[in-house]
């Protein structure tokens, strides 16, 4: 999603989307102390990145119609620069009445549109959110972190797991318990109970049966 202009992205009030010529971010960013850097240290991957991301969602703003200003900008601008590159996407997301509907795979090509993958969309919000602050955004006013964003990319993920077929599930975090620590280290938990050696090789193995062996004996 490189842009063919440059913006100036240090300027974070009313001039950052002005009419005048743009200024590189190159030059601005560069100064007397990067000059005098060595070479041998370019920015890394996400930071270039980040970089292209921030200047094409400036020009995005330029152009704009009515032209609107950085300080202006909010969570309904950036949901409406999103749907924007979806005209770029790469990503076949089926509509409902496509007889593909639900497969991840289909076996020909149908007329779907290609849209932006939910997880290009989420890693771009998490580079510009990071660069509006570090261009002097105070985070209260971040329009890249607001609730509506938020809710656009979760609706995203779930109507493209749909379409796709791809199930979006959240992770369990398996929950460490007193007696799984106390059987590591050879102590016994408090209440006796749950430290005999029967319970010790249940705890082994199932954490659940342990978590519940813990509160009978509290």
């Amino acid at each position: 999603m490189d842009s063919g202009s440059r913006a100036n992205p240090n300027s974070i009030n009313e001039g950052s989307s002005s009419a005048t010529a743009p200024v590189p971010m190159d030059s601005q960013q560069g100064g007397a102390g990067e000059l005098s850097s060595s070479p041998a240290h370019p920015p890394s991957r996400y930071e270039s990145q980040k970089r292209r991301d921030w200047n094409t969602f400036l020009q995005y703003l330029k152009n704009h119609k009515p032209p609107l200003t950085l300080s202006r900008c909010s969570g309904a601008h950036v949901i409406e620069f999103l749907k924007y590159l979806d005209q770029f996407g790469k990503t076949k997301v089926h509509v409902t009445a496509c007889p593909y509907f639900g497969h991840a795979n289909p076996p020909d090509p149908c007329s779907c549109p290609l849209k932006q993958a939910w997880g290009s969309l989420d890693a771009l919000i998490g580079r510009l959110r990071a660069a509006y602050e570090e261009n002097g955004g105070r985070p209260e006013s971040n329009p890249f972190g607001t609730r509506a964003v938020r809710i656009y990319l979760r609706e995203v993920r779930g109507g493209q797991a749909k379409a796709r077929g791809i199930p979006y599930e959240k992770k369990k975090r398996k929950r460490p318990t007193t007696t799984a620590v106390s059987a590591a280290s050879g102590t016994q938990p408090p209440g006796g109970a749950a430290g005999d050696g029967s319970c010790g090789g249940t705890t082994a193995n199932d954490g659940t049966v342990t978590a519940a062996a813990t509160t009978n004996s509290v």
